[in-house]
């Protein structure tokens, strides 16, 4: 389905950048000259959309909008939204791990200003252009647009705790809210006018430079999302539309309790209904947005695990079944061919393989996985196909480094063994990155914290925890700069991925 071909996994929020996390600014195109130079072709993002508490992109208030936080100022600045004198004043943030709550305080301050002075000072094209963008996005946009002014204006709360004519949506108070707060409503929608402007412009230059964008899809919603609040029917909530049951995974590698991740299931029935409407403009938006969408946990659509609301954990939650080929079969008859990834770690049933191959869909394999037993499935000599793609570890694993220090004596045997050598702290990320650039599978990607040989505390996320440094991980400028780009080069020629 795919060309032999590799790629580096790097959100852009680790880029960086003085602002307090990276941006769709000079940074990201440096990074895809670097991509270029280095010979590879692939550049994978976690999902792009807003993050509310905890920072988790899997979390996210929107299933359609853009993370406000990743919109370049200095862009902004260039086309004249702002002043040099308004990005002055930068606070000392850190350069190594975005405080998402302190950046998001003074970015979105001068985001406010950015749409004052196009307010105030555009032209009638660009206030053109933006209206026409914004009648093409309305399908998503103007229920966003609506939500977030809430957001606002009730403080903060949850539209579970919102006036009950807002909850229930009533026709008359919400015209009645968008009279009385256009301007508001106005704002969220230059803003993600100006996110995917930004970011429309940042894929096409990759693509002319031959690099390729992965995107992230979440399986799930938030509960306290747009989406829910403006499609109820759509989700298991009960009649007062609190949850009622909520999505996760069973004991497994992660955790002996199983993930309760929160999220509202889906009333598939209901959908089906419509030929799966919702998913169709979710989907196809996603497409449009991404060369090649990887879908975050694949299973979920043969069998889900559905927890009960007042579970204490996921260990209480039953298996049930999903949408399965019927579903994507009409994404394709709508659609046309899909370039997907499935996400298939974790507990993996044959009916999921089997779901996964009729689609065509190429699956994962992560190497920190393989060294358990002699027979694993994700050693590179046991993969059946070469429709994979294969990662050295991914956003949820440790870094390579991080994890060979922690691995226990008999792994550390089966490791030696395999490679022939006993390898040492320096040598573990070449070695890796050696055996999936190497493998038979079409794809091979690993972080960038892996190419730089970072350890544990550089990690992205830790599954089943929130807060801490999640998400926030960044990289340095004289980290690219040094970055010892002959062997990746050499690894990715030798081993016919250059393509």
């Amino acid at each position: 389905m795919y060309n032999r071909s590799s790629g580096i996994l790097l959100h852009p929020s680790s880029l960086p950048g003085k602002h307090g996390i990276g941006d769709f600014g000079t940074a990201a195109y440096k990074f895809v000259d670097l991509l270029a130079n280095l010979k590879q072709t692939l550049w994978q993002v976690l999902p792009l959309c807003p993050v509310a508490d905890g920072y988790s992109p899997y979390q996210s208030p929107s299933a359609f909008a853009g993370n406000p936080l990743l919109i370049s100022l200095e862009l902004l600045r260039d086309e004249g939204f702002l002043i040099e004198d308004e990005l002055k004043d930068v606070p000392d943030f850190s350069l190594d791990f975005v405080d998402f709550a302190d950046v998001e305080v003074w970015k979105m301050a001068r985001l406010r200003q950015a749409f004052q002075n196009f307010e105030n000072n555009s032209t009638s094209e660009q206030k053109n252009i933006m209206q026409s963008w914004s009648s093409n996005s309305a399908f998503w946009l103007d229920d966003y647009a609506t939500f977030a002014s809430m957001k606002i204006i009730s403080g903060g709360l949850s539209w579970t705790e919102w006036p009950e004519k807002w909850k229930l949506r009533e026709s008359a108070e919400i015209q009645l809210f968008c009279e009385k707060h256009a301007a508001e409503a106005a704002f969220h929608k230059f803003v993600q006018w100006q996110f995917f402007k930004q970011w429309s412009s940042l894929r096409k230059y990759a693509n002319q430079r031959g690099i390729k964008i992965i995107g992230d899809l979440p399986i799930f919603v938030a509960y306290d999302s747009t989406e829910v609040w403006a499609n109820p029917e759509l989700f298991e909530l009960d009649e007062n539309q609190q949850l009622s049951a909520v999505a996760g995974v069973p004991p497994d590698f992660f955790s002996e309790t199983g993930q309760h991740w929160g999220n509202p299931l889906y009333r598939w029935n209901e959908m089906r209904k419509d030929g799966f409407s919702w998913w169709k403009n979710r989907l196809r938006y996603s497409l449009e947005q991404f060369n090649i969408v990887r879908i975050d946990h694949f299973r979920g659509f043969e069998n889900y695990w559905k927890i009960p609301a007042t579970a204490a954990t996921a260990a209480e939650g039953q298996w049930q079944s999903g949408p399965g080929l019927a579903f994507f079969e009409e994404m394709k008859n709508e659609l046309g061919d899909l370039q997907i990834i499935a996400e298939d770690l974790g507990l993996i049933t044959p009916d999921v393989n089997v779901l996964r191959e009729k689609c065509g869909f190429p699956g994962m394999k992560v190497l920190q996985f393989a060294f358990y037993d002699e027979n694993n499935a994700y050693l590179p000599q046991n993969y059946e196909t070469s429709n994979t793609v294969v990662y050295t570890g991914t956003h949820d694993n440790n870094t390579t480094l991080g994890w060979f220090r922690e691995l226990d004596e008999l792994e550390r045997k089966r490791l030696r063994v395999y490679l022939d050598k006993d390898v040492k702290e320096d040598a573990v990320c070449y070695e890796l990155l050696r055996l999936a650039w190497s493998s038979i599978a079409d794809i091979a990607l690993a972080p960038l914290q892996d190419l730089l040989n970072l350890g544990g505390e550089c990690r992205m996320n830790l599954p089943g925890t929130s807060g801490g440094k999640n998400w926030g991980w960044r990289c340095r400028n004289e980290q690219l700069n040094k970055l010892h780009q002959h062997w990746i080069k050499n690894l990715t020629e030798t081993y016919g991925r250059n393509q």
